[in-house]
């Protein structure tokens, strides 16, 4: 336990330097420590900075060492706290989705921009899926900024599901979540387009699972004991075999002239590129995320 008498704001910042330099860098480390104590504190991050004597109440000093002995054990601060941000929206998390990334904010950015200067602008209502939708980070934030559209999400996971119906609720979208494999395609997948459960879409979006069995070696424990490897991993053998279902469901469900959005992973670019060239789709391109990766591809039907 820390001592009583450490109860301001500057004693807490120093706590989380001390107690974590072993297992995070600094710049997360500072990164963690804003973002906790303005949960704890409801201060702002220039708040927290400028008021470093303000004292926190017992509760919260409470509050603030079980955070940090479970961030010990490696777990991600936003399991923690139970949400994070995205695109400038609300999100809850929990062990049954992953934690949403910059990178998908950078693909959320560039469906909006297409969807903004293309013929979509025109058609009203049209039609967006999401396959793979964990979080729902993906639709619910597409809807919030095109209210127009007809969005929806696709997952096998049920516990993922209701997490991304609540991220709806919490920001009062509408939002139709689908649960359903779109790796069974040939036969689930298909009863769910004969009952008008899935549609013709203007756009089909997904960050499928992508990170290879051997490149679980080089993954920080925070993600590979925490975060859920039904949305992380795929076999070595087969590392696009996401990218080769959705794009057939693609071809039967997107329409003449749709859109197609991947999220990649960053060592596969080109032969993803290479798999939607096969499947006759036209104008692909491939995209850097801002730290210089391939990560991200738009194809047209």
């Amino acid at each position: 336990m820390f001592l009583c008498s450490m109860k301001t704001i500057a004693d807490a910042l120093l706590i989380f330097d001390d107690s974590l330099k072993s297992i995070y860098p600094a710049d997360e480390i500072t990164s963690i420590k804003y973002l906790v104590l303005s949960d704890i504190s409801n201060l702002s991050k220039a708040q927290l900075r400028a008021f470093t004597d303000n004292e926190l109440n017992d509760e919260q000093w409470q509050r603030l060492e079980q955070i940090i002995a479970e961030l010990k054990t490696g777990k991600p601060v936003q399991y923690i706290l139970g949400h994070t941000e995205f695109y400038g929206l609300t999100y809850k998390v929990n062990s049954s989705v992953l934690i949403p990334r910059p990178e998908t904010e950078e693909l959320v950015e560039w469906i909006l921009s297409e969807i903004q200067k293309s013929k979509f602008k025109s058609q009203k209502p049209f039609r967006i899926l999401d396959i793979g939708t964990g979080s729902g980070c993906i639709p619910v934030t597409l809807k919030k900024h095109v209210s127009d559209g007809e969005v929806s999400g696709l997952d096998i996971s049920p516990e993922a599901l209701k997490t991304a119906q609540q991220n709806a609720e919490l920001n009062n979208v509408d939002v139709k979540f689908i649960e359903a494999d779109i790796l069974n395609s040939h036969t689930a997948i298909l009863n769910h387009v004969k009952s008008g459960e899935l549609e013709m879409y203007d756009i089909i979006v997904s960050n499928p699972p992508y990170v290879t069995e051997q490149e679980k070696d080089d993954m920080h424990n925070n993600v590979l004991g925490f975060e859920p490897h039904l949305a992380l991993f795929v076999e070595d053998n087969d590392p696009l075999a996401f990218y080769k279902a959705i794009a057939d469901f693609a071809l039967r469900q997107l329409e003449k002239g749709g859109l197609l959005f991947f999220e990649i992973n960053e060592n596969l670019g080109e032969q993803t590129v290479e798999l939607l060239d096969y499947k006759s789709f036209k104008n692909i391109e491939l995209r850097k995320d801002l730290r210089g990766k391939d990560r991200m591809i738009k194809a047209e039907l």
